[in-house]
């Protein structure tokens, strides 16, 4: 997510409060709760990481010969913000990780950039080239959604029409869903819950879409989540927000199979990854 998204966590917190049947006094001493609460996570987390993640775009591999160009769109998680090396990004993990399991050259480009919302894949993809014809394009964006509360339908209607764009240029597409809300320690109890179940609604409304628009699906708070949130100190960068390097290197893992299925370089996929046609749990 973008480093300024906590800072509409105290929204997000009250509105679900509020649906939640809390009124009155009650409501108000929420409110003033969770302001509170954001605040401090605010203070907690700050931006020590800046608002630019190092670019990772390159050739990789050209040895291999018969290039596949991947394609990263999103938030600050597909951008890499947290990693301190290229190659440690999201990005550039997938590039190597496809290089490596296709035996194939990776031309990588990331259009993504931190603190995008899903409105603002549009822009990323009207900032390719017009003849730019990916063949898999790599999607993970909705955590600012979540803190911007921006309704689940416009996240989702916004997420299908970049699938049919990218579909349109012959790409094969793979959403990694938003992420739990709920692995990030510094935002404190009630606020971090309210957050957990609004990430796991709009990841689940991602999912169902992106398998109806023909893309493929990797359910991140399911296949990586649980790492996070067992193993913060090693998952998550120095602002214990994003991800770290080796963040990245179990979110790329995990990613991995779905985008090789895209290129037909594996059948067999793990829990968590879905094709289109499936709209099973998790």
């Amino acid at each position: 997510m973008g480093g300024v998204a906590t800072k509409h966590l105290t929204r997000a917190g009250a509105a679900l409060a509020v649906v939640g049947g809390v009124g009155g006094a009650t409501a108000y001493a929420a409110r003033e709760l969770l302001q509170r609460q954001a605040a401090q996570a605010r203070r907690a987390i700050g931006k020590p990481l800046g608002e630019q993640a190092p670019s990772a775009d390159k050739h990789y591999k050209k040895k291999y010969g018969e290039p596949v160009d991947l394609l990263v769109l999103g938030d600050s998680i597909a951008a890499g913000l947290g990693a301190e090396r290229a190659k440690h990004t999201l990005a550039g993990r997938l590039a190597r990780g496809v290089a490596r399991h296709a035996g194939r050259s990776v031309r990588l480009r990331t259009a993504a950039v931190v603190g995008s919302e899903s409105s603002m894949l549009a822009t990323q993809l009207a900032s390719l080239p017009a003849t730019y014809r990916p063949h898999v394009a790599v999607i993970v964006v909705g955590g600012n959604d979540v803190t911007h509360r921006v309704p689940v339908a416009d996240s989702v209607r916004h997420l299908a029409e970049a699938i049919d764009d990218l579909r349109g240029r012959g790409a094969e597409v793979v959403v990694g869903t938003c992420p739990d809300l709920g692995a990030l320690r510094p935002v404190p109890q009630p606020l971090r819950a309210l957050g957990s179940r609004a990430s796991r609604q709009l990841a689940a409304a991602q999912r169902v879409v992106a398998l109806e628009h023909g893309a493929r699906v990797v359910s991140l708070a399911h296949v990586v989540g649980p790492f996070f949130i067992t193993n913060p100190e090693e998952m998550f960068s120095l602002d214990r927000f994003h991800p770290s390097a080796h963040g990245y290197k179990r979110t790329a893992k995990a990613m991995l199979p779905s985008v090789l299925a895209a290129l037909g370089v594996v059948q067999h996929l793990p829990f968590g990854h879905h094709a289109p046609g499936q709209r099973g749990s998790g």
